[in-house]
This record gives C-alpha cells, structure tokens and sequence, in this order.
C-alpha cells in the first residue's frame, strides 16, 4: 500500500472512510478480495509471496492497513515482510495499542512502514520512523511513503478530493473515490520530495495513480463504514501496464460486523 486516506468521525452517515492505492511491482503474485480459506473471518486481498495482505478488515470490525516508508539507504534485503504485520493483527484477539505496542519492541527487525489497526470506531496509527503510537484523532489524515499527514503532492490532492466529497455529507458513491484515487497527473519536479531514489523515480511515485513498465498501481479500494455497522468494501483492480492501465475487475462485499 502506498496511499491510504482516512476520514474518521467528520462524515454524518460513514463515520469511517477508507480510500486506498497499492502500489507493487507488477510481477509479484497477489489474490483479489475474498475472504482467505484459511482465516475465513479476513476479507483482503492477498500477496501471494508471503501471505500478508495491505489492507484488510474482519467480520468483527477489525481493521489494519500498512504502507511503505520510502528510505533506500535503510532496506534490508532480509527483512521479514511487512504486509504480515496487517494479517497478524486481523487475525489477533489483542487491543490495537497492546498490539502495537508489541510491534514497538521489535519494530526495527522490518524495513521502515506506516501502520494503521483499530475497528470502525477508532484507529492508532505506529511508524517504526518514528516510534510513537499515535490515536488517530477525528478529521481526515493521508500517509504515503513517508509519516502521516505529510505534505507531499499526492497526500495532498487525496486529501482535497476527501474534503470535497465528505463536506457534501450526502451518500458517498465509490466511483466518486476512485476517480481521486485515479489522478495521473505528475507535478513539477520543484514539489517532489526527495526520498532517495533519484529524480526519474520521484517522478514515476509521485502521481496518486501509479503506471510504469514495471510498478504501478495493482488495485484501489474504497471502504465505507455506517453507522449501523454495515461495512461496504470495494476493490478494483487493474492490468498492469504503462500506457493507458485498464481496469482488471471490481469486486464489491457488504456485511454487518457482529
């Protein structure tokens, strides 16, 4: 995952709003949402590599999303993957802020990462870039590769189409998310950060939407959670490519958390 928006508690009728983009490389195996066979209570899609997943929720209301934290000079080839830090915690029993807590003591064995875990009601976010656990407090907040709510150019225009859309507090169509979450447009070299992985690659990562000959984004999604504990989750996925990417498929679960 490379860009998650959060609206929490602003919205009359969600008060939780998810929208995100996975961005990966195009050859890494990855399964679409469902829930896992072997962990039925999950709903996520699935890396196939390792068996984590980016985001995902449970049919009791837990949630957990990760991105990247883009530092080249600080990767570990050998790191354990990050994507298991969602799935351990879907499948737990255990607080989010105990949980993170335990991820706070052993956080640094993984290359840097932004978690987000909680339920519909509330969520703490954790960086091992910054080893604080933070409660996410209400309003909306973006993380990319960096720590959340940093203003980088793409946080930013997720961050304006999720004010547009929430200040109408009417119902939310998806497709009004995915076209933010859809944003080509690359801006002026003089508004990219520099992460460290050389101009033409601040370049390619600093769209919302992502297309390269090797990286992009795999699948956006749009979660909507009401107040009458109906979550609605929507994935769609695309064909990689560099050109013009075409949708894949959309698949679409509604279920009542108990």
């Amino acid at each position: 995952m490379c860009l998650i928006a959060i609206a929490t508690q602003i919205h009359p009728r969600y008060p939780l709003i998810i929208a995100a983009n996975r961005d990966e490389f195009y050859n890494r195996p990855t399964a679409p949402l469902a829930f896992w066979q072997d962990q039925p209570d999950i709903l996520a899609g699935r890396d196939l590599q390792q068996n984590g997943t980016w985001m995902g929720i449970t049919k009791t209301g837990r949630f957990a999303a990760i991105t990247n934290f883009r530092d080249p000079s600080l990767m570990g080839s050998a790191a354990p993957s990050r994507g298991l830090l969602v799935s351990h915690f879907l499948a737990s029993d255990q607080r989010p802020e105990q949980y993170l807590q335990a991820i706070k003591d052993s956080g640094k064995k993984y290359n840097g990462f932004n978690l987000v875990v909680g339920d519909m009601k509330q969520l703490w976010w954790y960086s091992n870039k910054k080893n604080d656990i933070v409660k996410i407090e209400p309003g909306i907040h973006v993380i990319s590769n960096h720590l959340m709510d940093t203003p980088w150019p793409k946080t930013q225009k997720a961050l304006a189409g999720m004010q547009e859309i929430c200040s109408q507090n009417t119902a939310i169509d998806p497709e009004d998310i995915f076209q933010i979450l859809a944003d080509k447009n690359q801006p002026p070299d003089n508004e990219l950060p520099d992460t460290g992985v050389g101009l033409e690659w601040e370049r390619l990562l600093s769209p919302v939407f992502i297309s390269s000959d090797i990286y992009g984004t795999r699948s956006s999604a749009v979660i909507l959670a009401e107040p009458s504990d109906q979550i609605r989750f929507v994935e769609r996925t695309f064909t990689p490519r560099k050109d013009v990417p075409a949708i894949e498929e959309t698949r679409e679960v509604k279920m009542m958390v108990s």
